[in-house]
Order: C-alpha cells, then sequence, then structure tokens
C-alpha cells in the first residue's frame, strides 16, 4: 500500500516546464519534485528511477510486509449491488477467497438477492444483508454452508465485505456484511470456535457514501430483531462481471 502511494506521488507531480519523459534530465526534476513534496523519503535515485520505469515489483522481491500486486493481474470478479439508496461497486477476491466468491456469484446469479434488504445496521461497526425479506421474514438461497475463508489474510478493514455467519464458524450461507470501520477483532487469529474470525471476500470501490448513508439511518427493534433500519433499505439487484 506504501508503496502504491509512492506511484501516485510520483505521477502527480508536474512540472511548468517539463523535459521530454523518459530522459536523464526529466528523471532528476521528478527525483527533485519527489524530494520537495517528502524531504525525509528513504529513497535513492536509482530506486526511484526503477519505480518510474517498472512500478510493479515481482513478488520475490519484495518482503511480506511489502508485497503488492499489479490489480490488472489480480483475479478479481466485479459487482455491482443495486440499492434503494444507490449503487455500491465491489471487487471480490477469487484468489484468496475463492469458496466464498463462488458461492457469491452462485447467489447473485439466481436472483435470490433481488428483493432482500439490508436488515441490521449499526453506525461505526457495519451494515447487513442478504437474508431477510422487507417483511422481515428469512428468505432462504438453498445453499449449503461454506467453508469460513477467514485465514486468507485479508482484514475486516473499512469498505471490506465479509460473510455473516452463526456461532458456528462454517455456517456462512447468503447474508454479508460492509465493515463500517476497521474491525480488527472480527479477524481470523486461530482455528478454534473463538478464533475463526469473518471472511472478507472482497471491498468496496465505488459507493462508501452510499455505505455510510444506510449507516446513518434510524434503528429499531422489529420483533426479535435489534438495529432493523426503520426506513427498508431494498437490494433491488446484484450484477456480477468477470
Amino acid at each position: 500500500m506504501k508503496l502504491l502511494t509512492l506511484i501516485a506521488l510520483i505521477f502527480s507531480l508536474t512540472a511548468c516546464s517539463p523535459p521530454e519523459p523518459g530522459t536523464d534530465e526529466w528523471y532528476e526534476e521528478k527525483y527533485n519534485e519527489f524530494l520537495e513534496t517528502i524531504p525525509n523519503a528513504d529513497l535513492t535515485f536509482e530506486e526511484f528511477k526503477a519505480i518510474l520505469e517498472n512500478p510493479v515489483y515481482e513478488e520475490d522481491n519484495l518482503n511480506d510486509n511489502d508485497k503488492i500486486a499489479n490489480d490488472t493481474e489480480k483475479n478479481m470478479t466485479l459487482v455491482t449491488i443495486q440499492t434503494s439508496l444507490g449503487e455500491i461497486k465491489l471487487e471480490l477476491n477469487d484468489d484468496k477467497a475463492p469458496i466464498t466468491v463462488e458461492n457469491f456469484k452462485t447467489i447473485a446469479a439466481s436472483g435470490y438477492y433481488e428483493g432482500t434488504i439490508f436488515h441490521r445496521v449499526i453506525n461505526g461497526f457495519m451494515v447487513q444483508g442478504g437474508g431477510l425479506t422487507a417483511d422481515m421474514n428469512n428468505k432462504s438461497s438453498e445453499t449449503s454452508p461454506i467453508q469460513n475463508e477467514a485465514n486468507n489474510g485479508l482484514s475486516n478493514d473499512r469498505g471490506t465485505i465479509a460473510m455473516a455467519r452463526t456461532g458456528d464458524p462454517h455456517s456462512a450461507t447468503s447474508q454479508f456484511f460492509i465493515n463500517h470501520k476497521d474491525n480488527g477483532f472480527l479477524n481470523h487469529t486461530g482455528e478454534n470456535l473463538q478464533g475463526w474470525g469473518y471472511a472478507v471476500f472482497g471491498a468496496v470501490t465505488e459507493g462508501m457514501d452510499v455505505v455510510d448513508q444506510i449507516a446513518d439511518v434510524a434503528t429499531g427493534n422489529v420483533g426479535p430483531y435489534q438495529d432493523v433500519p426503520l426506513e427498508v433499505i431494498t437490494i433491488e439487484s446484484v450484477t456480477i462481471s468477470e
């Protein structure tokens, strides 16, 4: 993430009368501009030039804390959730959560999510949906529970989507939630009842403002359910594109 931010900074720097891109003068000018922006950066001219020439390192050249991936090479599924409050776009990580993503795609393709609602909303925590109808009846996805993939290294950070489940770690079917803030306590810590955590399988790329709107609605109790939005928030469609 640090390297991606660095690359974005580098390419955003401009000069009033830039020399021809790719020349030594151009690299030197960009390097000087970069140092003016981040004077304490621990980056030599040679390293800076290498980033501009080849912004994505091979995985073997990075340690575990600095690994980055080229988004164009990731196996990602693009999803659009159309809600009654607006559109939420996500990228689902097929590589890190293949079972969970395939399950979500199968259920979405069946049309199951259409007409379900966001039935549990806690501002500053998460928004949950994909299992109940507007009259607060459970809607069966007619699919079997899936293996919990929370041990895939993905964290429950703000804007990520994860599977909801019961107390059984491997009980997720259709319900999902979008983290409204960083919820590290939901992450996997061990392959036991207390430590399995909740499986993240993607992240919002556009529409966090819609998630914020959902999180901000008034909620109350409806029958046995708590934190139910008093305004019905419907999932109108879920569209999958590879």
